[in-house]
């Protein structure tokens, strides 16, 4: 049986097992990307450092868009298999949150590919989050910044609130 390309859980994930099942008996593989994301505080230490984040998901729809993103980047990356790993529930500071992991031939199609699905997950993946500060919880909108790493690669996104 192959592994999935994509899991949406609330335990947390291992890096390296992933990769070697990601990796496993494929004589192909030369080059192994892979992209970690953490609950970070986005305010940079001030007073209404993010004390936890919930994440939630519309399940079933949200594994399908993931799917199609990994689809997309078949269509313009030459790479083996991907595998992506998004975790929902309350997390704390330093938590895993996403796991990208590409594999190919060559790092220059792994490193584009992972890149390529980082920033359509940030901008396109159905995903609602909610940061806890000193000041309240509040949901967190996407950011300009987001939706113009998605147009580098000729998509526009149009998520953001200015």
């Amino acid at each position: 049986m192959t592994n999935p390309r994509v899991s949406i859980q609330t335990q947390d994930f291992d890096l390296s097992e992933e990769v070697a099942r990601l990796q496993a008996g494929d004589k192909r593989v030369g080059a192994v990307c892979s992209f970690v994301g953490l609950v970070r505080d986005r305010n940079g230490g001030a007073e209404s450092s993010v004390q936890s984040m919930e994440l939630e998901h519309y399940p079933g729809m949200t594994e399908k868009s993931i799917e199609a993103m990994i689809d997309e980047a078949h269509q313009r990356f030459d790479f083996f298999d991907a595998r992506v790993v998004h975790r929902v529930g309350l997390l704390q500071p330093l938590d895993q949150i996403v796991l990208v992991a590409v594999t190919s031939a060559h790092r220059g199609e792994s490193f584009k590919a992972c890149e390529f699905l980082m920033d359509y997950l940030k901008t396109q993946a159905p995903f609602w989050k909610k940061e806890a500060t000193a000041d309240g919880a509040q949901w967190v909108d996407a950011r300009v910044s987001d939706d113009a790493a998605l147009a580098r690669w000729g998509i526009a996104g149009s998520n953001a609130v200015e």
